[in-house]
């Protein structure tokens, strides 16, 4: 089967492992660009409504810096072939490859749902992490505005937020983001994993151009908005190369801040990851493989915690010393940037003189 244009995933013919109903959807605009710029039929992109009880996720996780984020939609149209994220769809009976990125979860009430867990009297106000499981900024969006309305409740409220993306689109929401970044609620990772336009066609083909990330970066900084740069994935043999450009052109566009990660490959990323490779860099996919696996115990994945954030072996050792004389050449990381947390005030919290 050849490979869909304007899609990440070579396939969806992997099996998932859990069971779920059919849903009503509708399609996306992105198909019909798709349609006149490859000349086709698209794959075409449907969202289904979500009415979730609760908006807030709570993590345990000892390795991870944040203890709750919210996720506006599930699925991500970006098309990011390594997305951790994927084997999420399994729980749908939707697959990990194209159904992630066709077949997408919307929950308009996100915003409604966050205001009423901010007021109940047991909440405790620290920092909310967007975009850590599926971008907030992917095409749909646009339409949704989800993101947004979200990013209302907390600026109403005066509670922080990191958010993690890899799309312009987050400009749209400056008029939001200013006013909080100047009282220290604020902070915005940009994911740029290539500055070649070609290669990020391949690895995230519905993602922004690296050039306009870069570019929103620069945008956010002038606005007074904290941003950093996340250069992950690094995938061996296809962008390990880039690591000290990309540094360079997130700090010539203001970034104070740089975080990278190894390639993940959990249950059900490694056999689509694989597929791709024989798709698209059948050239090296032996090496690609060979130096993950040597990153990873001889394994595809590694997946307790810690070990998933620390790879090891030689391979990896290199590529954490560059990361961090790339940094260091570049002034990056000098400061820790940490959000505050008590302007907060509750919904139907007054205000007080004393």
């Amino acid at each position: 089967m050849p490979p869909v244009k304007g899609r990440g995933a070579p396939s969806a013919a992997l099996s998932t492992r859990f069971d779920d109903r059919a849903r009503e959807a509708d399609g996306d605009w992105l198909d019909d660009r798709e349609a006149i710029d490859g000349g086709g039929p698209p794959l075409r992109t449907t969202v289904t409504i979500e009415t979730p009880r609760t908006i807030l996720t709570r993590n345990k996780s000892p390795d991870v810096p944040f203890d709750r984020s919210i996720n506006a939609y599930r699925g991500c149209e970006h098309g990011c072939i390594y997305c951790f994220a994927r084997p999420t769809h399994a729980y749908h009976n939707l697959s990990p490859g194209l159904d992630f990125e066709t077949k997408l979860f919307a929950k308009p009430i996100a915003a409604d749902l966050l205001r009423a867990e901010l007021g109940k009297r047991s909440y405790r106000c620290e920092p909310i992490a967007i975009g850590t499981n599926t971008d907030p900024y992917q095409p749909i969006e646009e339409r949704y505005e989800i993101t947004r309305g979200v990013l209302q409740v907390l600026a109403e409220h005066d509670h922080p937020v990191m958010i993690t993306t890899k799309s312009a689109r987050i400009l749209r929401d400056i008029d939001i983001l200013a006013p909080m970044a100047e009282k220290g609620l604020v902070s915005v990772m940009m994911s740029v994993t290539t500055l070649d336009r070609d290669t990020a066609r391949i690895m995230e083909p519905r993602a922004s151009t690296p050039a306009r990330r870069i570019a929103a970066i620069r945008t956010l900084v002038d606005a007074g908005i904290p941003a950093c740069v996340s250069v992950s994935p690094i995938v061996p043999a296809i962008n390990d190369h880039e690591i000290e450009a990309i540094v360079d052109a997130a700090a010539d566009a203001g970034a104070k801040a740089a975080f990278s990660i190894v390639v993940r490959l959990p249950h059900e990323v490694a056999p689509l990851f694989r597929e791709w490779l024989a798709e698209h860099y059948s050239d090296r996919a032996a090496k690609v493989m060979m130096l993950i696996n040597g990153m990873r115990g001889g394994r595809d994945n590694a997946g307790d915690f810690f070990d998933r954030f620390r790879p090891t072996g030689e391979y990896a050792a290199t590529l954490k010393k560059r990361f961090a004389l790339a940094c260091r050449r570049r002034g990056l990381n000098s400061e820790r940037l940490v959000l505050r947390t008590d302007l907060f005030r509750a919904p139907g919290q007054q205000f007080t003189l004393f």
